[in-house]
């Protein structure tokens, strides 16, 4: 008995070791990239970096507001564009769908997640690009290339959408089903309790699939890269190239770096994307947490 005891205390002590450690490599990534930038603070406040607009490294002139409203315009149509797709998508397989289309239609979902992200942008530069140059963008602008925000957006959001139906669909499942059957026994329409019943109390697992799949879209590379146009200007309209932060750390990391400070400018892009995606979770988390108190109120 007295060995029993003391195994389990080994390994509660080795699985709390291991936790900690596990949850320290954001800290020491965060550190790391934080000490790779510090070259380009000596020349420019943090301010300066994120607020100009021009980027001249030959010059020493790293502007990086571009970047960022590049990341932030792609971010924000692939979730526009996923986020209500996903959320109805989801709706159908749990409520509405027959055993055998739900056998169907899942397994389906999900393997889109493992289509590499290469692919996707290829059939963005076959598809999407031509689409938006030939039928969408003259009726809205004179000139697009095609490789814009849009086309980021609309090939971002294809990516993240089965990682938020996955989530969602199991939100719903965990609904209990007395729930829904008090709802219709009381008169209300299978739609009037998914939107009065089902929607509310799955609202904050909603809210954190959305958190997950825009801490992938901030990141996501190969794909945004084909199709973005990496343009270092801001754009002013969803037919504007881009040019998101992971596009300029793929394309650039490797090459150049002999120029000063330009190693130094592309890690401070690494630790701004960073910094952005864990601002987000930490702010969605608050809003999550509040979310959830007064729903249980």
């Amino acid at each position: 008995m007295q060995i029993r005891l003391v195994k389990d205390k080994i390994l509660s002590k080795l699985m709390l070791v291991l936790t900690l450690a596990s949850v320290s490599i954001v800290l020491v990534i965060g550190i790391g990239l934080f000490c790779r930038s510090i070259p380009i603070f000596h020349k420019l406040s943090f301010f300066q970096l994120i607020s100009t607009s021009v980027w001249k490294p030959l010059k020493g002139l790293f502007g990086f507001y571009p970047f960022i409203m590049g990341t932030l315009w792609v971010t924000g149509i692939a979730i526009i564009i996923a986020l209500p797709l996903s959320l109805l998508t989801a709706l159908f397989i749990v409520e509405y769908a027959p055993e055998r289309v739900r056998r169907i239609l899942a397994p389906f979902v999900n393997l889109l997640s493992g289509i590499p992200p290469v692919i996707f942008g290829v059939w963005g530069v076959l598809f999407i690009i031509p689409l938006i140059q030939d039928h969408i963008a003259p009726h809205f602008v004179a000139f697009s290339t095609g490789y814009s925000v849009l086309a980021g957006g609309i090939v971002l959001a294809v990516m993240i959408f089965p990682l938020i139906v996955s989530i969602i669909s199991e939100v719903l499942r965990t609904i209990p089903q007395e729930l829904k059957d008090a709802s219709l026994s009381l008169g209300a329409t299978k739609w009037e309790t998914i939107k009065k019943v089902i929607l509310r109390k799955a609202l904050p697992g909603i809210i954190a699939a959305t958190v997950l799949a825009v801490s992938r879209a901030f990141g996501e590379t190969i794909a945004v890269l084909m199709v973005c146009g990496n343009n270092a200007d801001v754009p002013h309209s969803v037919f504007d190239p881009g040019y998101p932060l992971p596009a300029l750390i793929a394309n650039n990391y490797g090459e150049m770096l002999s120029i000063p400070l330009y190693d130094s400018a592309l890690m401070f892009a690494a630790l701004l994307l960073f910094i952005i995606i864990l601002l987000f979770n930490i702010i969605s988390r608050l809003i999550l947490a509040r979310l959830e108190k007064r729903l249980s109120a």
